[in-house]
Order: C-alpha cells, then structure tokens, then sequence
C-alpha cells in the first residue's frame, strides 16, 4: 500500500502532541528496558533461588521457560488487543500488571507461586514493547521518528547486556527478590507518566470478534514450541518421547494456525501484513540477524566462563563493551539516518557484526581479557548501526492502523528466532566439541609408552592427576575449535542478511511519516 493510499484514511491520533514529548518518551523508555531487561535479569541469580525456595535446578529453568512462553504467546496477539483497548489504555494496564506480577514474584515463596507469577509477568510484556514503538512514532514530527525508533533501538540492546550484570550484583548484594521489586517503582512511574502525558489522544476503537480457532491454535503451537526449544538441549532431543511429542503437537497447531488466519475475515493475527514488500524484507532480516547477534550473546560468555575460567561477573564485564557504541551513536544515527539510504546503513552493520565474528574464529585458550572486550567494543558500532534502519524499513509499508500489529508480530518473529538460536547455538557447540574431542582422541592409546610418561610428568608424579589434566586440555580445545567454526558460521550468516535488505524499496523515511501520522 502507498503513502498516498494511507494518506486517504488518516490515523485518528494523526497530529496529537502531548503536553512533554521528553517526560513521556522517558516513560515509555523506561517501561520498555524494565520489560526487555527482564528478560535476562534472572539467569544469573537461577541457583540462588533455587536454593532459597528449596527447588531444583530444572525447577529453575521454568522461571526463564514459563515468562518466555508466555510473552512469545502475548506478542502476535498485540494487533487484536490494541484494536480492543486502544494503544493508551493497552500500554497503561500491561505495564500496571507488570508491576502487580513483578510484585507477585518477589513476594512467592515456592517455586510453584514464581513460575506462575513469570507466566503472568511474560503475557502482560507482551504488547509493551510493540505499543512503545507504535506510541513512539505517533508523537513524534515526522523528522524526528528516526530519533525515537533509534531510542528504542538502543534500549533493545543494552537491556540485555545489563540485565546479567545487574541481576548478579543485586542477588550478591541484597537479595534476588530485588531483581522484581525494582520493576515496581519505575512500571509506576512510566504507567502514571504515559497515561497522563496521553490523555486525550484520539483514538480509533473496535469490537473484533473473538478468533477462538486462531487463539487456541496459536496458544497451543507456540507454547509447545517454545517449550521444546527451552528443554530440547537438556532431554536430548529427539531421542526424547516429550520432545517429539511437543515437535507434533507445534506442527500440526502452527499449521492449522497459519491457514486458518490468512483465510478468517477477521483474523486475531494478521498474517497479511506480509503482502508489504518492505515488511516481509525488513521483517526476514531482523529475525536472521538477531538470531545470529543473541547467538553471539549465549555463546561468548558461556565460553568465557567454561573454557577460560572467567567468573560470572568478569565475563559480563568482558562482554559488556558491545553497549558502548551503540550508547554513543544512537543519537546520533536517529538525527542522521533519514540522509542516507538506510539499507546502507544496515548492510555497514551487517559487515562490521560479519567481521567480528571472524574475528572470534580464530580465538584461542590463551586470548586476553583487553582483545575480547575490543572485539566486543567494535561488534558495539554493527549493533549501533542495525536496529534502527531495519526496524525503519520494515514499519515503513505498514498503514497507520498496522503499526501496533506489525510492530508486534515483527518482535514475536525475532524473539522466536532468538529461542532458536539459544538452543541451536549451544546444541552446536557441545556436538562439534564432542566431534573434535573424537578426533583429538583417536590417535590416543591408554598402553602408549610416551603418553603414559607425559601424563605422569604433568600430574607431577601422579599417573591419575596428570591423566585427569590431560582430558581436560583436550576437552577445552575441542570445544575451542567448536566455538571457532560457529563464529565462522555466524560471520557468513551476517553477510547473507545483506541480500534481504536490499529486497526491500525506498522511500523508507517518508512512508514511515505517513503511516505514523496518517498520510500528513
């Protein structure tokens, strides 16, 4: 659809201004990095609460499992509820019930009570990151939206990078109930900010029928496909009954899904919205790109802590650089991206996060803390560059009345690509370390002679000890040959992302204006 067609239907909101655009885009910022950072904020602070609720540690992982479920299940489903509730109403009570199950999770005392509350937790965040961007764009002059979608860009990428960091200092300061009763005061805040700052903002209400087919199917298959990524690492697959049955179960509910809602009048998942050239292009890139950059999230520290021997907290410091840049920059690519075609920008992006990946291939055991964290510091500049330009190009096409929907079925995307990622990338990793453990091993004979006079030099005497160090250099270099093929990998994977973009058709600045604000 073209900007002049959008321009026939003007958005209800089309011109509003709050009284303070900065306190209100303070709030809606702050509502989303509390909503993004949770996320992460727990899984550093896992054996802790296990520990104090009397869990065990798979019982743990469904606090990380249960708010992912949830939130993959809430996100698509934000089109329909803005539809219903209107996008200031939406985002005032889901960051309102934020609070109330940030709250909840604080206060439970069985880990029963905690998973349930982060079920809650992860439904309600849902739509606040979608509605935050379709807010956003609205209150902004045209000239200024780039700013605004570079802000949330930005909140994108360093709330994940804090939340472990943050999560660990909390947990080892005070008490990990704290890492959910922060979310109080600050969801308070930006609830009372933004509904205040909006009212008054005009807007466009409905009566959608249910989609009871629709839901339940998207319900059923996502929840089953979310679950089988969490555990498919730890029940080895599909060498598990539950995992098969959960991968049948997600096919058939995600493929009766899928032609039920491309074929219902007035679907509660609107598929269509791909039928936007820039949409589908923008959307493909983002969710292929993101799944490589949270691969490089998972996999870097994980290798710092099991293979060079970095404490939780040094490994967070060690990856931490990649927010610097983007901090730095992202003013700076909001005011100025509009001068450049955005692709462009995107494909810098692309190469700078291809090249650091490169650049982690040929890690190894002896690399230092200073050569890592400058890796990390120069993949900041590609993340500084990719966010905004692809979120730009794929809302670009959208009609005013799609934005909400398509920013939250582009989000459900990605974060299911990141869930991918997460377990293929560790599933990889243990499989090529246990390939390259075989290989070094092959040639290995318990009855050689010079093997069995090197381990006993190594143990220092110690037949047995220098036999148990043996196995674990080898066993560290295969996993870092493991690490150094997926980062090659991951390098070639960013280079492809290029050919998305570039399926995508400017003008991206002035349809993003005219679908935000209605055509003016």
């Amino acid at each position: 659809m073209s900007a002049t067609a959008t321009a026939a239907a003007p958005a209800p909101q089309a011109g509003f201004r709050p009284p303070n655009i900065p306190l209100t885009t303070l709030g809606l910022a702050l509502a989303s990095f509390m909503q993004v950072l949770d996320l992460t904020i727990a899984n550093v602070s896992l054996p802790t609460i296990s520990g104090n609720l009397g869990g065990s540690a798979n019982q743990a992982t469904w606090v990380i499992t249960s708010f992912a479920v949830s939130n993959a299940i809430a996100l698509p489903l934000t089109g329909w509820l803005t539809r219903h509730f209107g996008e200031r109403k939406l985002f005032v009570w889901a960051t309102f019930l934020f609070v109330i199950a940030s709250l909840l999770c604080g206060l439970a005392n069985s880990m029963g009570l905690l998973v349930a509350a982060r079920a809650l937790q992860g439904f309600v965040a849902g739509p606040m990151y979608p509605i935050t961007q379709a807010l956003l764009i609205s209150i902004y002059p045209p000239h200024k939206r780039g700013q605004a979608i570079a802000l949330l860009a930005m909140v994108t990428v360093v709330a994940p990078i804090a939340g472990p960091i943050l999560g660990g200092w909390i947990t080892d300061n005070y008490s990990w109930e704290w890492i959910f009763f922060i979310n109080v005061p600050i969801g308070i805040f930006a609830s009372l900010v933004v509904g205040s700052q909006l009212r008054g903002r005009p807007e466009k209400l409905e009566k959608p029928k249910m989609d009871y087919v629709g839901l339940i199917t998207l319900v059923i298959g996502v929840g089953a496909l979310q679950i089988l990524l969490d555990l498919g690492n730890d029940e080895d697959w599909f060498r598990s009954n539950l995992i098969v049955i959960l991968a049948i179960v997600s096919a058939i509910a995600l493929a009766v899904f899928v032609i039920w809602e491309l074929t219902d009048k007035d679907p509660i998942v609107n598929l269509r919205l791909f039928r936007h050239r820039n949409f589908a292009a923008g959307t493909a890139a983002m969710v292929i790109a993101y799944a490589a950059f949270f691969a490089v999230g998972i996999l870097v520290p994980l290798w710092l802590q099991r293979n060079l021997g970095f404490t939780a907290i040094w490994a967070g410091f060690a990856t931490a650089p990649i927010g610097i840049l983007p901090v730095l920059l992202t003013p700076f690519v909001g005011r100025y991206a509009h001068k450049f075609d955005l692709r462009w920008l995107a494909t810098f992006a692309f190469i700078a996060m291809s090249l650091t990946s490169f650049a982690r291939s040929g890690f190894n055991l002896d690399v230092d803390f200073n050569h890592i964290a400058m890796v990390q510091l120069f993949q900041g500049f590609g993340v500084a560059l990719f966010f905004m330009p692809v979120l730009q190009i794929l809302l670009s096409d959208l009609q005013p009345h799609e934005i909400a929907a398509g920013s939250g079925l582009a989000t459900f995307m990605r974060t299911l690509g990141g869930s991918f990622a997460a377990s293929l990338t560790t599933y990889a990793w243990t499989e090529r370390g246990a390939v390259h453990h075989a290989h070094l091993t092959e040639k290995l004979s318990a009855y050689d002679p010079n093997l069995i006079e090197t381990a006993t030099r190594m143990g220092g005497g110690n037949l047995q000890t220098g036999a148990a160090m043996l196995e674990r250099m080898i066993s560290n270099q295969a996993a870092q040959i493991g690490f150094n093929e997926i980062f090659h990998l991951l390098g070639l994977i960013f280079l492809a992302v290029i050919v998305f973009v570039w399926f995508a058709k400017p003008p991206f600045q002035a349809k993003v204006g005219a679908a935000a604000a209605g055509g003016h």
